[in-house]
Order: C-alpha cells, then sequence, then structure tokens
C-alpha cells in the first residue's frame, strides 16, 4: 500500500502534489489544513484521505475531521495527531494516546520539521513530514510517502525544496 504523507498545509496546495502523489492508497494529513478546498483537492488525488485538524484549523474543517485518528492499515496500528511532540518527548495527549492504543506508527504535524525516528522506547516509527506550505517558519517546503507492506515500511521518498 503506498501513503502519501502531509501536514501543515495551511491552505496551499502545491503544484507538484498531485504528481508525487499519483499513485497513492491513501493520503494522511496531519493538521492545520487550512481550508476545506485543500482536502477536496486532496481527494481529487487520492479518494482516500484521513485527516486530522490542527490548532489553525477553524471550524469549518474541525467539522470534517477529529483531534486524532487511530486505525489499522496493514500490519500496523496508526495513530495521527497534530500536536504530539518530536519522537523524543511527547505532549501529555500525545503520551495517553500511546499508552492506551499502542501504536507502531505515529504521524505527526506543527513543528513544520520534517523528521522520521525509530522510536524504541515507545516501540514506533515517528514521522513529522515537515510543512507542505509557503507560509509559516521553516525554510524547507516538505513532503512525503512511503509503501507499506505488512509489517515493512519501504520506499520512502521525501518531496524537498526550500521555500
Amino acid at each position: 500500500m503506498k501513503i502519501g504523507i502531509i501536514s501543515d498545509t495551511h491552505g496551499y496546495i502545491h503544484p507538484e502534489l498531485a504528481e508525487f502523489f499519483k499513485g497513492c492508497d491513501e493520503i494522511w494529513h496531519a493538521g492545520d489544513i487550512g481550508r476545506i478546498e485543500v482536502l477536496e483537492e486532496l481527494q481529487y488525488i487520492c479518494p482516500k484521505v484521513r485527516a486530522v485538524y490542527g490548532n489553525c484549523d477553524d471550524w469549518d474543517i474541525r467539522d470534517h475531521t477529529t483531534e486524532s485518528l487511530v486505525f489499522q492499515c496493514e500490519g500496523h496500528k496508526v495513530a495521527i495527531m497534530h500536536i504530539v511532540g518530536n519522537g523524543s518527548y511527547y505532549s501529555e495527549a500525545a503520551q495517553k494516546l500511546i499508552n492506551e492504543e499502542h501504536p507502531t506508527i505515529f504521524i505527526a504535524g506543527h513543528s513544520h520539521i520534517l523528521k522520521v525516528l525509530n522510536d524504541t522506547r515507545n516501540r514506533l516509527m515517528f514521522i513529522n513530514p515537515g510543512s507542505a506550505s509557503r507560509y509559516g517558519h521553516h525554510i524547507r517546503l516538505t513532503f512525503m510517502r512511503l509503501d507499506i507492506n505488512g509489517t515493512e515500511l519501504s520506499n520512502l521518498e521525501i518531496y524537498d525544496e526550500e521555500k
């Protein structure tokens, strides 16, 4: 299964996004979507979009999303939440979710910093795709895709450009 992972779009759809996510079975958005049209565009690229809202999202987006998601994907339990931490430190809400749900993949947003980390303490893969927006304090504009086959994660590819 090919998964597109994105966060912190803040209303912006990158012109290369459709091509990069072409062939994805699902797209996961870790919040700060910005405009409902972003979700609609993502669903045009790939009908299966899983998204959570972020701290900058308005009520229109919150009506179509939740604060966190936990679901099975292949051999993994996946959690998505916007404000999580950095993979070494977790927010109180994120640590509670980890303790209760035991995800093996945790998708985060908020920091605008691309990070993939094997968290051995919590036995999970921490993934923050950075920010796909032109707006914010980050220097790099990033999003990613990867393959999940059973419990194997492979073919991690990152779209990365200077903002």
